[in-house]
């Protein structure tokens, strides 16, 4: 492979594209469940299971596209073409996703979520996997590698936070803007996320044609493909990628079962008439820390730990964060500002492990490369984007057994003139604590097995890493 430098502007646009990447994912990872399950009245199980049997269905998809990338040969290159693609029919099913007609009844309802959100996988995965999978394809390993990943997951979370900040405030300003006179408050924010979501598919086009537009496929070498049935066969024989890709798995049913829970914490049990402030307040907290973490203590503690140090720190720190936030939701919560606390470590390990982890995946393709004498980056890649969706089904499954366990629903508990006193009149202390529990102690149940599985499997330290990526370049040479 080439040595070349990436420039600024190679950079800027690969970094543009994740923010939009991540806007876009984490609307769809965030947003959908309450969509559907809270604002329209589809049942909370039966929306789990959709997302779950979704996630299971991108066990074939993905696999499947990191073939289809890997074979294409166009004057763009490999990845390019998926990327618009990809990005392109994506947006238009968002759009339709949180565009669900209102008058539809129960069973019309239940077919439009799934047909939709397994659609809106479908299209992600096309744009995903040639996304990442051009890390590898055009950096030498090492530093180079190491500083565009971190570059790009620090973007992927930029776009991630800016969908945590505004979607609660645009959502009603739109929904007030569109909505007709005097609807109620489902109504309007049923109207907001629709064109809200409109507003974010554009904004995704518009950053990923940039990266199409300025980044140029460096790496003109042949990769060599096999059949799905060997993909997965090379993937499980590629005990580092497994390793990575199950610790990514946990950690992110952690992330998301809270993420699709938090705001039904802040409506039901923190209460009070300004809910929607506190949780929006909360959520810039949040998301300000976490793009910190990945410019800023990511680099400050990477100058003295390593990359394996680091991540165990981070794990250590969403603990003691969770542990804190159960702590603190015993008691008698009215200020948003002791929940910054807890939220801190959460936020800031959570930031740091985004980018350590896709420096881990980046480093077994070199790893898999020298043990099995194939280079596998889409495939890898692939399982990248099928575990982290295979989370957030995982998270949206416990999380929406926990809403039908304690009924947590609008209109189940108060009328939607008492919400307008407070939404957490009726809610049971049972209720309460049970939401409680699902959020705290199953993600650091999670936590806490993705560190021995860690601690027992990984090998690949910095030192290694650079040992395999010395005797990469020297069999490719010698090639």
């Amino acid at each position: 492979m080439e040595t070349q430098k990436l420039s600024g502007k190679s950079k800027l646009s690969y970094a543009l594209g994740a923010v939009g990447k991540d806007m876009v994912y984490m609307l769809s990872a965030s947003y959908v469940l309450y969509y559907f399950q809270d604002l329209l009245g589809v049942e909370a199980w039966i929306m789990g299971v959709i997302l779950l049997i979704a996630r299971v269905f991108d066990a074939f998809n993905d696999p499947i596209m990191g073939v289809v990338v890997a074979k294409t040969k166009t004057r763009w290159g490999k990845f390019r073409p998926w990327l618009m693609i990809g990005t392109v029919t994506n947006a238009v099913v968002l759009y339709f996703m949180f565009a669900a007609p209102p008058a539809m009844d129960a069973k019309g309802l239940v077919a439009y979520a799934a047909i939709f959100y397994i659609l809106w996988g479908v299209t992600y995965t096309m744009m995903d996997i040639p996304y990442w999978s051009m890390i590898p394809a055009f950096t030498e390993g090492g530093k180079e590698r190491e500083n565009l990943t971190t570059l790009a997951r620090t973007a992927a979370g930029v776009g991630a936070a800016i969908i945590t900040i505004v979607t609660m405030k645009l959502v009603p300003t739109l929904g007030n803007l569109f909505a007709a006179d005097g609807a109620g408050a489902k109504t309007v924010e049923i109207v907001g996320f629709k064109y809200f979501a409109a507003i974010v598919g554009v904004l995704f086009i518009v950053f990923i044609g940039l990266t199409c537009l300025n980044i140029k496929e460096k790496s003109t070498a042949e990769m060599k493909t096999a059949s799905v049935g060997q993909m997965f066969k090379a993937l499980i024989q590629n005990d580092q990628a497994m390793t990575v890709t199950i610790a990514i798995v946990l950690i992110n049913c952690a992330v998301y079962i809270t993420s699709n829970l938090v705001i039904y914490f802040f409506k039901y049990d923190f209460g009070t008439t300004k809910w929607n402030d506190a949780y929006v307040l909360f959520n810039m907290f949040g998301g300000a820390v976490q793009v910190v973490a990945m410019m800023a203590f990511y680099p400050l503690l990477r100058k003295k730990f390593s990359s394996l140090q680091i991540f165990y720190i981070c794990i250590g720190m969403a603990v003691a964060g969770y542990a804190v936030l159960l702590g603190l939701a015993f008691t008698n919560m009215g200020n948003v500002f002791l929940l910054f606390i807890p939220g801190f470590f959460i936020f800031a390990a959570n930031g740091m492990l985004t980018v350590i982890t896709t420096v881990f995946l980046a480093n077994t393709v070199d790893y898999g490369e020298l043990k099995n004498k194939r280079r596998d980056e889409s495939v890898i890649f692939s399982m990248q984007t099928f575990v982290v969706k295979l989370a957030s089904g995982i998270a949206a499954l416990a999380a929406s057994i926990c809403l039908s366990i304690n009924n947590l629903k609008s209109g189940t508990e108060v009328s939607e003139a008492d919400a307008a006193v407070d939404w957490s009149l009726g809610v049971s202390a049972a209720a309460k604590t049970g939401l409680r529990m699902t959020m705290t102690v199953i993600p650091i149940i999670g936590l806490i097995v993705a560190f021995f599985w860690f601690k027992k499997k990984f090998i690949l330290t910095d030192k290694k890493v650079e040992e395999i990526a010395r005797e990469v370049k020297r069999l490719n040479e010698g090639g």
